[in-house]
């Protein structure tokens, strides 16, 4: 997988409220990783199918490895960060963290305790809220808080639509309640994992067989069927496969022109809602000869990572320098994004001492371990100021 950073992995916050289906959503991200090590913190194994995942043994009290090499721990709040961790650790082969909050769990904290989280090897990977379409309404009444774990979502899978009586009612709701974050309908908690995070293993894995492996074989012709934990009927993933990816669209954008930071910048405040993620690397020429910047966005949340041109991993080294990014959302208008992109290329570059400060506001120092949020249109945090998931 590609990582934000060599160093650090993302750490999704998985919220809803009771009955919404993010355990069977966290249990379609295990089964169908896509060879991804996934740390899995949970508040309660019962809810998690930890035997139809044969468990390969406990690392811990409150730790057990799955057989696809992904880990579940239980813990509460105060024990989050001991367990990030744990995870964090190189040794533990951990791809990206997912934190599945007890139907109760107020998301906001736990977003809190993500971003404050003083291991430099982790960072923000999002806020997945997912709600019951079938019960929206009753839930609503309920719960009224749900409409300010909307507003502060990154991303809000919207589940059982199709046991909701109007689900594209719901859809469209759903749109208006939240601060433009990605929504994508669901079914049986299925979603894309490559939607929240790269399907990738950081590292090649010799001579393990997966689980993914084992629930593949098992779909083919003369295959077992459904894999452990599939939720109602369902066609096998290769014929779901289709289905998981038309709930989100891809933009690649790449330029052998450099691109102007202040330009960047400005298109980055004003992206429009439905983007959920940017990834990839910048190249701002004159401005900052000597390094490429890998850039993390997800939602609100935005961080740059210079690394030296030299390091690069480039096969057509200096020569080849450009900039290459992907943009995932629901809904987004690939035209407009790609249009402002490509009013990002600098027209005649010259260095600019000022020009690389509204980037290097969002560079994470190595003695500065809270990130900043990025706030789309909004003003920049101060310096030393606690970012705030509600803006």
């Amino acid at each position: 997988m590609s990582q934000p950073s060599p160093h650090q992995i993302p750490v999704v916050v998985l919220a809803g409220f009771l009955g919404s289906g993010k355990t069977t959503l966290l249990n379609q991200l295990l089964h169908r990783s896509g060879g991804s090590r996934i740390g899995a913190i949970v508040n309660d194994f019962g809810a998690i199918e930890i035997d139809a995942m044969a468990v390969a043994g406990a690392l811990g009290d409150s730790t057990v490895s799955l057989g696809n090499g992904c880990l579940c721990c239980a813990v509460d709040a105060s024990e989050l960060d001991v367990y990030l961790e744990r995870l964090a650790r190189p040794s533990a082969g951990v791809d990206v963290v997912v934190i599945e909050a007890s139907g109760l769990a107020e998301p906001q904290e736990l977003v809190r305790m993500v971003l404050a989280s003083e291991n430099p090897r982790v960072v923000y990977g999002g806020l997945v809220e997912v709600v019951d379409a079938a019960e929206f309404d009753s839930t609503r009444e309920r719960h009224p808080e749900i409409e300010r774990h909307l507003g502060i979502a990154d991303l809000v899978v919207v589940n059982k639509v199709d046991r909701a009586p109007d689900g594209d009612a719901v859809l469209r709701l759903v749109r208006e309640l939240t601060a433009g974050a990605a929504v994508v309908p669901a079914t049986y908690g299925r979603i894309d994992p490559e939607f929240l995070f790269d399907c990738r293993p950081s590292r090649e894995r010799i001579g393990q067989l997966s689980f993914d492996d084992l629930h593949l074989h098992g779909d083919e012709p003369g295959g077992t069927g459904p894999g452990p934990g599939d939720t109602g009927p369902d066609e096998g993933v290769h014929a779901s496969h289709a289905h998981l990816h038309s709930a989100y669209d891809a933009v690649s954008f790449t330029s052998e022109v450099p691109l102007h930071p202040r330009r960047l910048m400005d298109f980055l405040d004003s992206r429009p809602g439905g983007l959920y993620r940017i990834k990839g690397y910048v190249d701002f020429g004159a401005h900052d000869p000597r390094n490429r910047y890998a850039v993390h966005a997800v939602g609100r949340f935005l961080r740059f990572y210079p690394e030296p041109w030299s390091s690069a991993r480039d096969p057509h080294g200096a020569a080849g320098r450009v900039t290459q990014l992907v943009l995932i959302g629901s809904g987004i208008d690939a035209d407009a994004l790609l249009k402002g992109l490509q009013a990002c290329k600098e027209d005649v570059p010259h260095a600019d001492e000022h020009s690389m400060w509204g980037v290097l506001r969002y560079v994470q120092e190595p003695d500065v371990q809270e990130p900043d949020v990025h706030e789309p249109g909004g003003a920049e945090p101060e310096d030393g100021a606690e970012p705030d998931p509600e803006g």
